[in-house]
């Protein structure tokens, strides 16, 4: 099928796509809408993102329910507030021609009476945020006891987002007769769940292989210390003049944070997450549509609801938690036919993470060098360049030409090239001159697949320390990171190879943080009990020596006899622990490198000034991932 008249779509339907200026159809839609039109079956469909997976159930659903009758026949459930938008807006457009017909968003953030009204006005389909649904349910606001179609679009992420229960009690609202159809990238084993669960002999069709990448996006890492991942990201900006990015990060606390210093360092930047309100984050992505900002800094859930098609690069800041979400990051590149560019910064302590990844999206990567200064300079030259000689001239600078001539009339045209370009080059040659190689080398011993949970001795950049708590004291591997990047204003990334032991522990830093490290735990205390930090001799081999620290001392806190760790001559006394940070622990200064060249025409205009002047505050702490 090589035409959407072939899929057996009505005229209203083709004329809007005509309009949409949609000319063939994609594979996920070629494969679902003569199903999903043929026959009422429940639907499992993967496919990456940006594929035309709306289209996909959207056309179907229109086609297949009565615009004459007010009732909601359709229900689609998307995981945040940018996707319900994104694809209420899409229905609109695939059924301008539908006479009649009407289709409700419904999600946070917004006024629920406004959107329970626009339910009654009659909304044949209702697309909705599990959360915002639930409460609706519950208030008797929306009635989907009627509803024909039920759609979960992207619904590994929903389940990712921990709306599991909200989902099964507002199915448990809907006929069991309906149909289901259910989108995805990837199919962990919560999607499979959900589909045995709600559906009955569902088809499956699958594009590509599962959880596999788009052939076109190509994937590339770029091995750095943790210290300097914002350099690198800098020097990679800067080697990309012409980049229209998404750059990921974990949490919203570090994404404000990288969104700031970029705009401070004079990038047209944004931040996109949950703790701004629903006006701000609309700015943003308006601005970005615009390309207003070239580098939207955002969190995975926030992300959902990009919908813009030519985006160059995808830059992972630091890779997800799970894996299977790499592949909803690099989706967001490469759309529409384009090509693109999907770029990992990561740490030695990260590295066995590429090879988890390749084995998922079936693709490789290849290692790439953080480009040095002189590389970065030339590359500004020749954009530079470039874009003067494809500049149409502006015949207004007509009347100006004579008193400029006069300017240069003792200036050979050798020179006045010179010049002129030295206004541009001149500033990143400053910034950029002397400057340290950024990449590191992979140790021996430390291939893409080996263990990096043996040989601690081999990062000869790392520091390992003995900590005095652990498993008695309630952590884990992962709580005790998530705890030392707190209350030491780390990044996540910067604490690695953590061992947790029933009373005491070891984790390694890169060693420019060491000095910050132990004036913090100077005088720090938890529950009550002192935290003792030193740095450790061992280097992570097992010794009778860290057997005699779990067991010859004294399990309430203080220092432990029998080991090698002498008491400090002074010990102040100190209240319990409240998580605070002692005088001694203050955010160190950024680095020389950290400011960039003088960039401020690359900022977005006076009304166009993203995160610093739209308003958005800095978020305050949280653990909680977005």
């Amino acid at each position: 099928m090589n035409t959407f008249q072939d899929l057996g779509l009505n005229d209203d339907l083709l004329r809007a796509i005509t309009d949409i200026g949609f000319i063939t159809p994609s594979d996920v839609q070629a494969k679902a809408i003569p199903i999903l039109l043929e026959k009422d079956t429940d639907l499992v469909a993967l496919a990456q993102t940006g594929t035309g997976k709306t289209a996909a159930f959207g056309f179907p659903m229109l086609q297949k329910i009565n615009i004459e009758s007010r009732t909601t026949q359709g229900l689609i459930l998307s995981p945040t507030r940018e996707l319900c938008l994104q694809i209420t807006n899409e229905l609109k457009n695939y059924g301008k021609y539908c006479k009649g017909f009407n289709v409700a968003a419904i999600y946070g953030g917004a006024s629920i009476t406004d959107q329970a009204r626009e339910v009654k006005r009659g909304a044949q389909i209702i697309v909705a945020t599990p959360g915002r649904m639930k409460d609706m349910i519950n208030r008797n606001m929306v009635d989907i006891s009627k509803i024909d179609y039920a759609v979960l679009d992207e619904a590994d992420e929903m389940l990712n987002m921990g709306f599991y229960e909200d989902i099964t009690d507002i199915l448990s609202h809907s006929p069991k007769e309906k149909n289901t159809w259910l989108f995805s990238a990837t199919m962990p084993k919560e999607v499979s769940t959900i589909a045995k669960k709600f559906m009955n002999s569902p088809v499956e069709i699958t594009v590509g292989n599962k959880n596999e990448s788009t052939n076109q996006v190509s994937h590339e890492y770029y091995l750095v210390n943790s210290r300097d991942r914002y350099q690198a990201l800098k020097r990679l900006a800067d080697a990309n003049p012409d980049i229209f990015s998404v750059i990921f990060c974990r949490t919203k606390r570090d994404t404000q944070k990288v969104a700031e210093q970029l705009i401070e360092d004079g990038y047209s930047a944004g931040a996109l997450h949950g703790d701004l309100s629903q006006n701000q984050r609309d700015m943003v992505m308006n601005s970005f549509r615009k390309n207003q900002i070239q580098m939207l800094v955002a969190t995975d859930v926030a992300a959902r609801g990009i919908d813009v098609d030519n985006i160059t690069h995808v830059i992972n800041y630091q890779l997800p938690d799970e894996i299977e979400t790499y592949t909803h990051r690099s989706g967001r590149t490469g759309r529409a036919g384009k090509t693109g560019v999907s770029i990992v910064i990561v740490s030695k302590s990260e590295l066995r993470k590429i090879k988890s990844i390749e084995r998922i999206i079936n693709k490789s990567f290849d290692k790439k060098e953080i480009p040095d200064g002189m590389e970065i300079c030339e590359v500004q030259l020749m954009s530079l360049a470039n874009k003067i000689h494809t500049t149409e001239i502006n015949p207004e600078i007509e009347k100006y030409l004579s008193s400029i001539n006069e300017l240069f009339v003792d200036t050979s045209k050798e020179e006045l090239i010179q010049k002129f370009f030295s206004v541009e080059f001149t500033r990143f040659f400053n910034y950029y001159n002397k400057s340290k190689n950024l990449s590191v080398a992979e140790s021996r011993g430390s291939d893409r697949d080996g263990d990096f949970g043996k040989d601690y001795g081999s990062n000869d950049d790392s520091s390992r320390y003995f900590i005095n708590v652990g498993q008695k004291d309630g952590f884990d591997w992962m709580s005790l990171k998530d705890f030392l990047k707190d209350i030491l204003d780390l990044g996540r990334d910067d604490v690695f190879k953590v061992d947790v032991k029933d009373s005491f522990s070891f984790f390694n830093t890169d060693k420019g943080l060491q000095e910050k490290i132990l004036a913090f735990f100077n005088d720090y205390k938890h529950n009550g009990r002192f935290v003792n930090v030193e740095v450790s001799e061992d280097k992570g081999r097992s010794t009778t020596r860290n057997k005699r620290r779990s067991s010859g001392g004294d399990s309430g806190g203080g220092r432990r006899s029998g080991g090698d760790f002498k008491p400090r001559s002074e010990r102040r006394s100190g209240g319990d622990f409240k998580g605070g940070k002692s005088s001694d622990a203050s955010r160190p200064r950024r680095s020389s490198d950290s400011s960039g060249p003088n960039r401020r025409d690359r900022r977005a205009g006076a009304g166009e000034k993203t995160t610093a002047d739209s308003g958005f505050s800095r978020p305050t702490r949280s653990r909680r991932k977005d």
